[in-house]
């Protein structure tokens, strides 16, 4: 049985960044804080607590005095630099540079626009770190929508400016496109920004065609993860025998029967060295199986 693991699959830079930050800080020695999970896989983040790095949310990160502070890749709204700055915090910013350009964007199109006539809207995910920090920019005045569904939410009437989260898919971006252009009302104007990361889209096609080639795909991911369940749905459409695990004790071995190839593969946030123990002990399965038949 042929088992391989993708390898485009893995960390993209910007965690890369925010992890390398961290250890770097560790090193050092003293505590180090990171505000919330610095990504959103729970076996990378237990790792990284073995380390000294303590996660906190936001309430514990307001009380704090005087400390050291890490903020992810995902990036946060200047409320949260300010009362670092109150609270002498000292601030470790490993906020990606695509997230930050981004934030810099909507900043700039929130402070030109007349919050009267023109409106901010940003598709993406509801509540996720990212997009909070991107509706920071807007002073908590940005319209944010999930999926096609949510353009009710949106005043057609005004002009609108619209943005994505770095980890949406382009497609369903462009089809947002076109169904506001449809409704936008005579005078007003409708400009849109692909903002979409395109390390992170890019994936798509190459991991798509990586699970077509195997009989069995096991997609490793944090359940957290928004990047996971776009690349998971994909992998999905071409191949119906793929199964998202976020740990080796989620493998089912029932499923090897009759299989000739597996793949293993996962999202920007999936470190590389936890599908190397999924492949392991698939393999460590095989070898018992064969020696005792």
């Amino acid at each position: 049985m042929k088992v391989e693991i993708d390898s485009n699959s893995g960390f993209c830079f910007g965690v890369v960044t925010a992890i390398r930050k961290a250890e770097e800080e560790l090193e050092l020695g003293g505590e180090l804080y990171c505000l919330g999970d610095i990504v959103h896989n729970g076996k990378e983040v237990d790792r990284l607590e073995k380390c000294g790095l303590k996660t906190i949310g936001h309430e514990e990160f307001c009380s704090l005095k005087n400390s050291k502070v890490l903020l992810r890749a995902h990036g946060e709204p200047p409320a949260t630099y300010q009362k670092a700055k109150e609270n002498g915090i000292t601030i470790i910013d490993a906020t990606c540079p695509v997230v930050l350009n981004l934030q810099k964007n909507i900043k700039k199109a929130y402070e030109e626009g007349n919050t009267k006539d023109t409106q901010i809207v940003i598709y993406g995910k509801i509540g996720h770190a990212e997009v909070n920090g991107l509706v920071g920019q807007t002073d908590g005045s940005a319209v944010v929508i999930e999926s096609a569904d949510d353009l009710h939410k949106i005043d057609f009437s005004k002009n609108i400016k619209l943005f994505s989260q770095t980890t949406k898919s382009i497609e369903k971006f462009n089809d947002i496109v076109e169904k506001i252009k449809e409704r936008v009302a005579d005078g007003s104007k409708f400009e849109y920004n692909d903002t979409i990361c395109r390390q992170v889209a890019n994936r798509i096609p190459k991991i798509v065609n990586f699970a077509s080639q195997h009989d069995l795909v096991f997609f490793v991911s944090g359940k957290k993860s928004s990047n996971g369940k776009v690349l998971f749905d994909e992998c999905r459409k071409v191949n119906n025998n793929i199964y998202l695990i976020s740990d080796i004790d989620e493998l089912d071995f029932s499923l090897l029967k009759g299989v000739a190839s597996v793949g293993i593969c996962g999202a920007t946030s999936t470190p590389k060295w936890l599908m190397e123990d999924v492949k392991s002990l698939i393999e460590e399965h095989i070898l018992k199986k064969d020696n005792l038949e």
